[in-house]
């Protein structure tokens, strides 16, 4: 099978008449002058995202800065945090890209950037360099409660809830002291990490500290409807009832996940009356989560009727509420319902996103349809829909899965001709792709290179690449990466 010919971006080109102008004429000569200016620097922006991507993503990373130095490229905010945005999954190589801008003349990150530096660095668990940056932060005087924010999100993420609570009661010491936003931030980042009883005992030790609002019981109320725990759900509603906070449309959306994951979907319904009785009509988000609902307990009649009802109540679909009825369509293996509403969506100037087509790959490998899986990514590329991050990497899967991991490989440098930088995840699946195949010299390579960009393996990666060392009695090698694993964290892999 050949590599599928991925559309190209054309840039439109404008012409300029030489010819003398009536004022009228003259005055929208200025104006056009000004587009053209912009545009002008568009295209010199684009040209500079490419060769910095390109740099970034075929240099080592102790180069990284030099090679940017001789490209001459001038960095500004919005070209930074477009950098940063793209490479965030980069780790080291996203942190070297913004130590080189922030010395470059004329230039001063933006609250943006350093925010993205932050939460990259998290990320790769780099949390003595992350503290670093927010050190920098507080000299330059740009610290704001979003950055502790991203902190506690990314410590509790790594399961650190000790450390997030710290960064939560270290805010004080840094010149911003926390407030109820910064409250409810700590109260979502345990909570979505899953750690709901933790965030409830937070919750009751601080609530005279800070007054709850109706985000504050949004907040737990979602987390408790996760787990699912309907009886501490209703608990929370009932207390926002109490303290008179009136539910709004989030809220509402909230509460209707929560009864949905509880597989209560007859009260999920209810609410929906008990919203319009009240004059809050049910949005598309509302409406969407219904549908995903059916669809997951595969019921399809039932998902197609929430459509149909929400249609007829005036509330027009858009591309989430189209994709949980094309899920809902995959899940009972009815592709080709779940092709006509894509089409019907294209047919209403609804754009589908990558999302749309990643559910739709997503089964189809599942199911191991690999050629109708690699049909629908060739039609989500002719209909100018770019892939993401998820949609390289399950399709890397899929090859590797396949035996075709010659193919996983020509996935692997689209990819970062595109200017993607691989996950971890993404590593993970080529380089275990790989040692399933015993092409171990290919696996060690990308190890090193994801060690290399700061990105921190899995244990499961780890342990899958030292037992292929082993069997070929290569502790040699082993050591080696293993010495470049130590430089990257102190913490063990072997868990």
């Amino acid at each position: 099978m050949s590599t599928p010919n991925l559309h190209q971006h054309f840039v439109a080109m404008l012409k300029f008449l030489s010819a003398k102008a009536s004022p009228q004429k003259w005055r929208r000569f200025v104006h056009s002058s000004a587009q053209t200016r912009t545009l002008d620097g568009d295209r010199l922006q684009a040209e500079s995202l490419k060769k910095i991507c390109k740099i970034l993503t075929s240099s080592p990373t102790a180069d990284v800065s030099e090679v940017l130095q001789k490209s001459k490229v001038e960095a500004s905010p919005k070209l930074v945090e477009e950098v940063l945005m793209r490479f965030e999954n980069a780790g080291m190589q996203a942190y070297r890209f913004f130590e080189w801008a922030g010395k470059q003349k004329d230039y001063a990150h933006s609250v943006e950037a350093y925010h993205i530096i932050i939460d990259s660095l998290g990320k790769i668990q780099q949390y003595g360099l992350m503290w670093t940056v927010v050190n920098l932060m507080k000299i330059k005087g740009v610290l704001t409660k979003e950055t502790f924010a991203i902190i506690m999100r990314r410590y509790a993420r790594a399961k650190k809830i000790e450390e997030a609570i710290y960064t939560f009661d270290t805010m004080e010491k840094f010149g911003v002291p926390p407030d109820l936003e910064a409250f409810n931030s700590l109260l979502s980042a345990l909570c979505k990490c899953k750690k709901v009883r933790k965030a409830q005992e937070v919750f009751d030790l601080m609530k005279v500290r800070f007054k709850p609002n109706l985000k504050t019981y949004s907040i737990l109320l979602q987390g408790w409807g996760n787990e699912p725990n309907l009886t501490k759900a209703r608990a929370i509603v009932n207390e926002m009832s109490d303290r008179g906070c009136e539910p709004d449309m989030v809220a509402y959306a909230v509460l209707m996940n929560a009864l949905c994951k509880g597989g209560q979907l007859e009260e999920a319904l209810a609410l929906i009356d008990t919203m319009k009785s009240r004059g809050s009509n049910p949005n598309t988000y509302i409406y969407s989560i219904l549908i995903h609902s059916y669809g997951a307990v595969k019921g399809i009649d039932d998902a197609v009727g929430a459509f149909t009802d929400m249609e007829k109540s005036g509330c027009e679909p858009d591309t989430p509420t189209y994709n949980a009825l094309i899920g809902a369509f995959c899940n009972v293996k009815k592709f080709n319902e779940a092709y006509r509403v894509l089409d019907e969506m294209v047919g209403k100037r609804i754009s589908p996103n990558a999302k749309t087509y990643n559910v739709i790959l997503h089964h189809l490998i599942s199911l191991g349809e690999i050629e109708e899986a690699c049909r629908v990514f060739r039609r989500m590329v002719k209909e100018h829909c770019d892939p993401d991050i998820d949609t390289y990497t399950m399709t890397i899967k899929m090859f590797c899965a396949d035996n075709r991991v010659n193919m996983a490989l020509k996935v692997w440098k689209h990819m970062g001709r595109k200017g993607f930088c691989p996950t971890m995840h993404t590593f993970s699946v080529l380089i275990n792709g790989l040692c399933e195949r015993d092409r171990m010299n290919e696996a060690c390579a990308y190890f090193e290179e994801m060690i290399e960009k700061g990105i921190r393996p899995s244990a499961a990666t780890y342990n899958r690449l030292r037992m292929g060392l082993m069997k070929l009695g290569r502790e040699d090698i082993l050591e080696d990466l293993s010495e470049k694993m130590k430089e990257l964290t102190k913490e063990p892999l072997d868990d």
